[in-house]
């Protein structure tokens, strides 16, 4: 019997070959007598476990050697106090409020930053459109700029990376990348930071991963606790306290099933890119064609990861919903602030899970109209 398709934002879908995988090596890891949730994590087992999780991420990302790779706690919220605390030096930083999480992480810094500056906002449209980089105001001096590259809730996306250097800033970027990770390349010539919760396209909740240029590090406020300061925890390994392990081993095997994704003579993120946009045209395609349901956001921003829609006669929410249960299509419902529908379509969704939800779309607005 075939798996329900899961569109949850978070925690998410996670490959079924990875859940096979360490449903096998649950008991016994490789012979060595112990499950992975039971291994010091300063024992050989786990460190090689981490080392191959640490080098498949890099090679995946085509991440920079003048970059650190940690693997930390705390979720994309925690970090929100995290990056303030390393990297705002207690002077102004910008922000490009695009949605909820960019207006989260917004709030908190400002706990920790001398002054936040909003350099520019999509509030106006309703969170629907990106605001144009050559309007942006950014400040003289700014620590760094943060951006969430995609807004999970309201279903936006920046396609590419802003270039502060060619809008006259020095500041370097920092990115939220937590729920398009792996889905695309990364330009990390414009990036400073970059940093993601794994519950949504890497793995299970708990583990977070942040990926910061060496220059960056070692600014850290006095307050910075230990075990949050970039410099400790680069310096450390990942380990200046006990890292969360099953998620290190979690992400560990999503990045091997990455590796091993083809699509044409495509391979690892670039298949999985090619997928991605194959998969959100369907999705898009079909709403866009149709009276019944509604995508608000501009089609040059629209999320390849987070679709959200709504029926046009929301009083057939419930009905939708139901349907839709019945069918195997699980957790479509949007988030409480936007409300209608939302169809999360991370890297593990494949593109027979989204047709299913076309089929069903199609069918309950032929019943319904």
């Amino acid at each position: 019997m075939n798996r329900p398709y899961n569109f949850s934002a978070g925690p998410a879908a996670i490959p079924e070959e990875v859940l096979q995988r360490a449903a096998a090596e649950m008991l016994d890891w490789h012979g060595s007598g112990m499950g992975v949730m039971e291994m010091s994590h300063r024992g050989k087992e786990f460190i090689s476990i981490y080392e191959q999780a640490e080098a498949d991420l890099r090679e995946l990302l085509a991440v920079p050697s003048e970059f650190k790779i940690l693997f930390m706690q705390g979720g994309g919220i925690a970090e929100n106090a995290i990056v303030p605390l390393n990297l705002s030096r207690a002077a102004t930083v910008d922000f490009v409020v695009t949605g909820s999480w960019s207006l989260t992480s917004r709030k908190e810094a400002a706990k920790y930053a001398a002054e936040v500056h909003t350099a520019a906002s999509g509030e106006a449209s309703g969170f629907t459109t990106l605001p144009d980089p050559a309007g942006w105001q950014l400040s003289r001096g700014a620590s760094y700029l943060h951006i969430c590259s995609n807004e999970t809730i309201h279903g936006i996306e920046f396609h590419e990376l802003p270039d502060l250097k060619s809008l006259g800033s020095e500041a370097p970027l920092v990115i939220d990348f937590s729920s398009h990770v792996a889905s695309r390349p990364v330009d990390w010539g414009r990036v400073g930071l970059a940093f993601g919760g794994a519950q949504k396209n890497i793995g299970p909740a708990g583990l977070t991963m942040v990926i910061v240029r060496e220059d960056l590090l070692g600014q850290a406020l006095p307050a910075c606790p230990s075990a949050f300061d970039y410099r400790v925890v680069a310096d450390n390994q990942s380990m200046y306290n006990t890292p969360p392990t099953w998620g290190i081993y979690m992400a560990g095997l999503t990045f091997q099933w990455l590796k091993r994704q083809r699509e044409g003579e495509l391979t690892g993120v670039a298949a999985m890119e090619a997928r991605n946009i194959a998969k959100a045209r369907l999705l898009y395609d079909f709403i866009d064609a149709s009276p019944f349901y509604l995508n608000k956001v501009a089609a040059n921003c629209r999320s390849r990861m987070n679709v959200p829609f709504f029926l046009h006669d929301e009083s057939r929410n419930d009905a939708f919903l139901a349907g839709a249960k019945e069918r195997g299509l699980l957790q479509l419902k949007g988030h409480k602030s936007v409300g209608g529908m939302r169809a999360s379509i991370y890297n593990a969704m494949p593109l027979a899970g989204v047709q299913a939800l076309v089929d069903y779309m199609r069918e309950f607005e032929r019943q319904h109209a």
